[in-house]
């Protein structure tokens, strides 16, 4: 015999006991909405001080300052503009073809220093908790090449290699 689970008790007991489940009072007015803007015009005070860097941190430039993320960043805005932005589509349609399995068997054959490499990056990776594989490296260089190769041909750099192989 199945059990019957009464859902109208459930739901009282969630509305009457529970901390999450709890209806606001009638008189408390809604909370604000936060502003469509991620930039506002205003800064936030924080109820936080605020700390000065040292002075020898000052003195250094701006590309030289390590970048800090401050816990309450109501109005900070990142404007850091990444090396890779105009090749993210190339990383993602490569992290999409290595998620499939390959299920064709090859051999190559590399060098013992290029293995040796190889077992570096994984143990590397390895040493911050990520799983990796000398058959996941190699499909990443592999379908990043043909990619690369595919958008920007005699420019790629397999192109160029290839040409510099062959002169």
């Amino acid at each position: 015999m199945k059990k019957r689970i009464n859902s109208e008790a459930l739901m009282q007991e969630f509305e009457e006991g529970s901390v999450f489940f709890r209806k606001p009072p009638a008189n408390t007015p809604p909370p604000p909405k936060p502003p469509s803007s991620p930039i506002q015009s205003e800064p936030v005070p924080s109820p936080l001080p605020v700390l000065e860097p040292p002075v020898a941190e000052q003195s250094k430039s701006a590309s030289e300052r390590d970048t800090v993320i401050p816990r309450h960043h109501d109005t900070t805005v990142d404007t850091t503009v990444s090396r890779y932005r105009d090749t993210t589509p190339l990383f993602e349609k490569t992290r999409r073809a290595v998620k499939h399995l390959g299920k064709e068997a090859a051999t190559h054959r590399f060098t013992v220093e290029e293995k040796r490499i190889l077992k570096k990056i994984e143990h590397e990776y390895a040493l911050k908790e990520i799983r990796t594989s000398e058959n996941e490296i190699t499909r990443i260089a592999i379908n990043y090449l043909c990619e690369e190769y595919r958008l920007n041909k005699e420019n790629s750099v397999l192109a160029k290699i290839l040409d510099l192989l062959n002169s």
